[in-house]
């Protein structure tokens, strides 16, 4: 998640990282394992983790609190069981405590089928950007945090669940209070239950008593019979507390074990897709990322002949994961040379003057790997003979470029061009196509 949100962070531009890339590469052998600790380093930085230290603090307080509410409205909107004439109407309070758990039952069920974009109505939603609010402000470091979160369990195919697991403890817990408040209430006042109608048939009421009753009654509840349903004021005791037990097998029946099945189904489904959650190495930012990585790993063999050994042909990056635009770089030029010239300037591109330390290949791959340039041109002179500190340098250009060209400058005999030509076949670095003349080196690019 941490990996997620510093992606999130850099949509906004680069962070500086020097420090945390190395520290990845010393800790972490795996690319995988190095994008996340180069993710909890900056995260560290810039506050991520502390951000999320106080969203895991205020989550159960947001939880208890929105299960409160749930509590005091629905016993609230029930009414009567705490009225000064200990009436209860069943239909009332039945729909009181039952309608909108069903509701959001029903719409989370239809965004299982019918995957939504937004799911901040469901009650896991609300937990989530409260708790982002309470521990982060609107626009604080734990709105981030929510948000990869978010785009994560959206990728694995977990978000529904996760907010539905929320959704589903926070209504199970909400039963089981409103249970304990209303057996406790039942079995130390008296209250009467009744329906009440104007328009309705009693017969209605009968039908519904026993169609409800039907799973209760699997469960152990009793259902009230026709006499006592048609008169509910005047039932005897037995037909009160037949009707009380009725109304809380109905709660069990169709609130608690529901809410209990599903946040168990959520858990599993959890179980099993969590394998899944962690950074989409594909995609172009973590592509970059390991290119990265790649560059900054020491050869294992640093002096061996290079003539014992066929290197590899480095990677080409794929067009689609690059832009349309062009870097030229100048690499050991000597003084005497400019650069860039003229045409370079003409053709649009972006330049770079390479010195040849470590710092200035560094800051040459960086900006490689920010600008993903479609093409590379990079200028070397002719008659210096090329070593392998540029055949490292050019294998590293070539694994973060798609078009790739050299470009031979100063005044150097044939014979020493015709030797950076084999040099680059020998290498492996056909890629990069030799050329003499601005005419060759920037054909078709202009």
């Amino acid at each position: 998640m941490i990996a997620e949100a510093i992606r999130q962070v850099e949509d906004a531009g680069p962070l500086e990282d020097a420090q945390a890339m190395r520290e990845a590469m010393a800790l972490r052998n795996d690319g995988a394992g190095r994008v996340v600790e180069r993710a909890r380093g900056l995260g560290e930085r810039i506050g991520l983790q502390a951000a999320w230290c106080r969203a895991r603090a205020v989550s159960p307080w947001i939880l208890l609190a929105l299960v409160a509410l749930i509590v005091l409205s629905g016993l609230g909107f029930a009414g009567n069981v705490a009225g000064e004439h200990r009436s209860i109407n069943v239909v009332v309070a039945l729909t009181a405590l039952l309608g909108l758990h069903l509701l959001t039952l029903l719409l989370w069920l239809i965004g299982l089928l019918l995957p939504m974009r937004s799911l901040n109505l469901s009650l896991g939603g609300v937990w989530f950007a409260l708790t982002a609010r309470v521990a982060g402000g609107r626009h604080g470091q734990a709105a981030v945090l929510i948000d990869a979160a978010t785009r994560l369990l959206a990728r694995a195919r977990l978000l529904p669940w996760v907010l539905g697991f929320a959704s589903h403890a926070i209504w199970s817990l909400s039963f089981a209070v409103v249970l304990g408040a209303l057996l406790f209430a039942l079995a130390f006042r008296s209250y009467t239950l009744n329906w009440e109608t104007t328009i309705l048939d009693p017969a209605f009421f009968v039908r519904l008593v026993d169609l409800l009753g039907r799973i209760p009654a699997w469960l152990g509840f009793p259902v009230p019979d026709a006499q006592t349903v048609l008169a509910p004021g005047n039932a005897a005791p037995s037909g009160q507390r037949d009707w009380a037990l009725w109304l809380t097998g109905c709660i069990v029946a169709y609130g608690l074990l529901p809410r209990l099945f599903f946040a168990l189904l959520c858990a599993l489904v959890w179980r099993f897709r969590r394998r899944a959650l962690g950074p989409d190495l594909s995609q172009p930012y973590y592509r970059r990322l390991l290119a990265r990585f790649e560059a900054l790993a020491p050869r294992q063999i640093v002096d061996a002949d290079p003539g014992s050994l066929r290197p590899d042909v480095p990677a080409r990056v794929a067009a689609g994961e690059t832009r349309d635009a062009m870097l030229a770089i100048g690499y050991e030029l000597p003084d005497e040379i400019p650069w860039p010239p003229a045409a370079v300037d003409a053709a649009g591109a972006r330049s770079l003057r390479v010195d040849g330390s470590a710092g200035a290949r560094r800051d040459a791959l960086d900006a490689l790997a920010r600008l993903r340039p479609q093409r590379l041109l990079v200028a070397c002179h002719a008659s210096t003979s090329p070593d392998r500190g540029t055949e490292r340098f050019l294998r590293e250009l070539a694994s973060l470029s798609s078009e790739c060209r050299l470009w031979l400058l100063g005044d150097a005999s044939q014979e020493a061009r015709n030797r950076w030509r084999a040099w680059l076949a020998e290498t492996r670095l056909s890629r990069f196509e030799a050329c003499d003349e601005a005419a060759g080196a920037l054909r078709g690019w202009t």
